[in-house]
Formats: C-alpha cells, sequence, structure tokens
C-alpha cells in the first residue's frame, strides 16, 4: 500500500489529497527519510508527519485491506510519540 493511501486509511491524515502534499511538501518521513507519495509501506515501519502545530510518529502495525472503520484505524498504527498542540 502506498505511503499517501495508508496515511488516509489510518485516518493519521485525514485526505489522501492531502497525505499526498504533505508528502511534496516534505513533511512525511518513513524510517526517517522523506517519504514520496507512492512510496510502499510495510508493517514495522515508523511514519512521522510534521503537522504546522505538532510532530506526530507512529509504527505501523498493520495494512488494511480495502475499507477501514473509524475505530479500526486507530490499531492500525501505534502512537509513538506527539509533541506540541494537543488535538481539538
Amino acid at each position: 500500500m502506498r505511503i499517501d493511501q495508508f496515511l488516509s486509511s489510518s485516518r493519521l491524515i485525514g485526505r489522501r489529497a492531502e497525505a499526498k502534499r504533505a508528502c511534496d511538501e516534505g513533511l512525511v518521513f518513513l524510517d526517517g527519510r522523506r517519504a514520496k507519495p507512492g512510496d510502499r509501506v510495510k508493517s514495522g515501519q515508523i511514519v512521522s508527519i510534521r503537522f504546522w502545530d505538532r510532530w506526530v510518529e507512529a509504527e505501523i502495525l498493520e495494512i488494511p485491506q480495502g475499507n477501514v472503520s473509524r475505530k479500526r484505524a486507530r490499531t492500525l498504527y501505534r502512537l509513538i510519540e506527539e509533541e506540541g498542540k494537543e488535538p481539538a
């Protein structure tokens, strides 16, 4: 699965277009290196995202198949670190 797809499926970023834009702008990192929207993800990889008001780092636990419910989306990753303003 592509990183932009994973970010939207896991709801770490709201929409796939936003996830693609974040990758294009250099705000998403995969295992410490800048991620491109088409980079493939695997379980165990670390994804880091720089939002305008916070920094999020998470370990990918599972790659989903098909549609993902909101409740299940939270089980796809494990939050390692979150710095900055708390989400509203």
